[in-house]
C-alpha cells in the first residue's frame, strides 16, 4: 500500500483516483470544488483535503489531472500548493495535458526542492479512465519514471517513458494532432454516406475491418449517426489542446496545416453551441 494524493476529480481524475483506491493504495483527494471531493469520499472511502498542500503532506506520490497550465500552477505552487506539502524524494506526476513550457518550469522548481517530477499526459478519454485502460506517455528522469510506473499501472493499459522532461507532453500533442485529422476525415465519410443514402452501420461494419479502421470509427460511429454528443472529451478541451499544438509548432518550426484547419472547424462547433459536446461533434457542421 502506497500513500497517494490525487488532485483534480473531473471526468478523468475521479475514476483514476478510484482505481488507485481499488488497488489498495491509501488515497487523499483534492478538488477545487470541495463538494466533488466530499462526494468521491462518500462513494469510495479514504479522505479528502481542503488544499493541495494538505493532500500532499505525507504522500509518496502526488498525481494531478486538472484543466490547463494555470490550473496546474495553482495546485503546485504557493503556500497552499502541493510542492509546499511534499518532502525531498517524493514524486509529483502530472496527468494534465499542458504545454511543454509549463512542464519545464514546474519540473525545474520541483527538482530544486529535491522532488521528482514526471509529466504523464493520458489518452483514452473518459471511457479509458473509467475502465483503467489509459495510454500514458511520460517525460522525466528514468529512475523517477521507474518508481512512478507501478502506481500509474493502476489505470493504464500502456505506460511508456518517451524521453526527458516535457517529452510526454510533446507526445500527447502528436496524439491530438492525429485525432483531429482522423475525426474530420471520419466525419466527412459519415456525412457523405448519409447524403448518398447508404446505411452507415453496414458501411462501418465493413470498412472498420480494413485500412480505414480507427478507434474513432469503432467507438463513435453509432453516436455520430444518432447525432448524440453529450458525453466524452469536450470540444472546448480539444481546442485548448490544439492551441498548445499550434503554438508549439510555431516555436519549433513545424507545419500543421490540417490541424490548424480542424481547429477552426471546432471553433465553428463552439459557435453552434457545442463547446461541451464530444469531439465527434465535428460532423454537426457538415449537416
Amino acid at each position: 500500500m502506497i500513500k497517494v494524493a490525487f488532485l483534480g476529480l473531473g471526468v478523468m481524475g475521479a475514476p483514476m483516483a478510484r482505481h488507485l483506491a481499488a488497488k489498495g493504495h491509501q488515497v487523499t483527494v483534492y478538488n477545487r470544488t470541495a463538494a466533488k471531493a466530499e462526494a468521491w469520499v462518500a462513494s469510495h472511502g479514504h479522505c479528502h483535503a481542503l488544499t493541495p498542500r494538505e493532500a500532499a503532506e505525507g504522500a509518496e506520490f502526488v498525481m494531478a489531472c486538472v484543466g490547463n497550465d494555470d490550473d496546474l500552477r495553482s495546485v503546485c505552487l504557493g503556500p497552499d500548493g502541493a510542492f509546499a506539502g511534499m518532502t525531498e524524494g517524493e514524486t509529483f506526476v502530472d496527468h494534465t495535458t499542458v504545454s511543454a513550457k509549463v512542464t519545464h518550469e514546474l519540473a525545474t522548481t520541483a527538482r530544486a526542492a529535491g522532488l521528482a517530477y514526471v509529466d504523464a499526459p493520458v489518452s483514452g478519454g473518459q471511457a479509458g479512465a473509467e475502465s483503467g485502460q489509459l495510454s500514458i506517455m511520460c517525460g522525466g528522469d528514468p529512475g523517477d519514471y521507474a518508481r512512478a510506473e507501478p502506481v500509474m499501472a493502476s489505470y493504464a493499459r500502456i505506460c511508456r517513458l518517451i524521453g526527458d522532461s516535457g517529452a510526454g507532453q510533446l507526445a500527447k500533442m502528436m496524439n491530438q494532432i492525429c485525432i483531429a485529422g482522423l475525426m474530420q476525415g471520419f466525419s466527412e465519410a459519415l456525412a457523405f454516406g448519409q447524403k448518398a443514402g447508404l446505411d452507415g452501420e453496414k458501411v462501418v461494419e465493413v470498412i472498420s475491418q480494413g485500412a480505414a479502421g480507427s478507434w474513432q470509427m469503432a467507438n463513435r460511429h453509432k453516436t455520430m449517426l444518432a447525432d448524440t454528443f453529450d458525453f466524452g472529451f469536450a470540444v472546448d478541451w480539444m481546442r485548448k489542446d490544439l492551441g498548445i499544438c499550434l503554438a508549439t509548432a510555431d516555436e519549433i518550426g513545424a507545419r500543421l496545416p490540417v490541424t490548424a484547419l480542424v481547429d477552426q472547424f471546432y471553433k465553428d462547433v463552439q459557435l453552434m453551441g457545442g463547446g461541451r459536446n464530444d469531439t465527434s461533434s465535428l460532423i454537426r457542421r457538415l449537416k
